[in-house]
């Protein structure tokens, strides 16, 4: 390990990646850092420490949000964008073939679009967000001009995170993106390790060695599931040109258990925590009948056992929806069948991929439920553990992009060292 970590640091080209990467994370913690001015900070506080949706959210801005900070959106917009981006794709077979079938030219269009749409989503998400927060009283009444400079201040940020993100993935090593939001979570630790030595419970150590068990496991689990793969067997047919054979090659087409990745736990938390957020809206207003549905609405959703169970069939849905919008079996059966490729034992054409789609959907099904415990293990272990300040690192979306970064990264510098290995023979 440390021979490789000295072979890294030995080549000029990666050395400068890495260090590129690094002063680019620290910018964009810094970025996080400013606030906009006029906040209560003790309310502020308050309002997140009581806000389920928020906190959540926080998480991944690094805490940008909770301290107001012109980044406060984070990468959220630029995410949802491709998102919706991509759902289009299912809408529109024009845009399907830009992202599918255009190669890197058009990959880089449909990215423009992604970019394009990031600013009128960041600006609805501001003026919602300030909004909300002035009737929560967590910031005075602003002006129609500090209203507008705000909304402004805040796209910039994201738009401003936005571009790191892509320098990083153009110039350093990893996805850019996924790198921000990774340095967002891990930022978060130290404060986490403080507040842990703060509480700590000499009785409870119990709990504590737990709850270490139940991270390790975890975290194991994780990069298992993320790792595995069903791989189908496929085989080339012989063609003789001139005086030569080409083919009669066999390799595999590789499944991967968990195909949608961290999207369906992100789709899961925004449809169920939507209706606490109408109900925090609507518990200002004047008219009682609305008043008393917000209660009840924001009562319904506050049962725990209720919520776990509604979060956990959420993700299980959406990660067959979204591996459905990714990974297309008719698609891949036809390039195998235009290719000469075919899987042994079943006939080319509809008969393979309807065999994807079986393998696809059994192998989802578990990638579903591992998802669904994932995103709900936070409230297992805080009611096994009473240990709730570590519950952000141990479950859901954050301990999935942790994982899968660090995963990402170790496999493009390890590519990296390959290369530079293969040139020197």
């Amino acid at each position: 390990m440390f021979e490789k970590i000295f072979r890294i640091f030995r080549i000029k080209d990666l050395r400068k990646k890495i260090f590129f990467v690094l002063a680019i994370l620290a910018i964009s913690r810094l970025i996080a850092a400013i606030p906009i001015p006029g906040i209560d900070a003790e309310k502020l506080q308050s309002f997140f420490s009581g806000n389920q949706f928020f906190g959540m959210i926080n998480v991944f801005t690094g805490g940008a949000m909770s301290r107001m900070s012109i980044a406060m959106l984070g990468l959220g917009p630029f995410i949802t964008a491709t998102i919706i981006m991509q759902l289009l794709t299912m809408i529109f077979p024009r845009l399907k073939e830009i992202y599918q079938e255009a190669g890197d030219e058009g990959r880089e269009k449909f990215n423009q679009y992604a970019r394009i749409a990031t600013v009128p989503l960041a600006m609805v998400q501001a003026f919602g967000f300030l909004n909300l927060l002035q009737k929560q009283e967590v910031i005075g009444n602003l002006s129609s001009l500090d209203l507008f400079t705000n909304i402004i201040t805040i796209t910039a940020g994201a738009l401003l995170l936005m571009w790191l993100g892509e320098l990083i993935t153009q110039k350093g090593i990893g996805n850019g993106v996924s790198l921000l939001i990774f340095a967002g979570i891990v930022g978060r630790v130290p404060l986490q390790i403080g507040q842990t030595i703060t509480t700590w419970d000499s009785t409870a150590v119990f709990s504590y060695v737990l709850f270490i068990t139940i991270s390790l496991i975890v975290i194991s689990s994780v990069v298992f599931i993320t790792e595995g793969q069903k791989n189908i067997p496929i085989s080339y047919a012989k063609r003789i040109r001139g005086h030569r054979m080409y083919g009669g090659a066999n390799t595999f087409l590789p499944l991967r258990i968990n195909q949608a990745g961290v999207i369906p736990i992100i789709f899961a938390i925004s449809v169920l925590l939507l209706p606490g957020m109408i109900a925090t809206f609507l518990s200002g207003a004047s008219n009682p009948t609305l008043v008393h549905f917000a209660a009840s609405l924001n009562g319904i959703f506050q049962n725990k056992v209720f919520y776990t169970m509604t979060y956990f069939i959420l993700v299980v849905a959406f990660t067959y929806f979204y591996t459905a919008v990714t990974f297309d079996p008719k698609n891949v059966a036809e390039n195998l069948q235009k290719s000469g490729g075919f899987v042994p034992g079943i006939r080319p054409g509809d008969n393979t991929s309807h065999y994807i789609a079986y393998i696809l959907n059994r192998i989802t099904l578990v990638g579903a439920i591992f998802l669904g415990l994932i995103a709900i293990l936070p409230m297992i272990v805080q009611g096994l553990t009473k240990v709730s300040t570590f519950e952000f690192m141990i479950g859901g979306t954050a301990l999935l992009i942790v994982v899968s970064v660090v995963l990402e990264t170790m496999k493009q510098v390890n590519a990296q060292l390959v290369m530079r290995d293969y040139e020197t023979f």
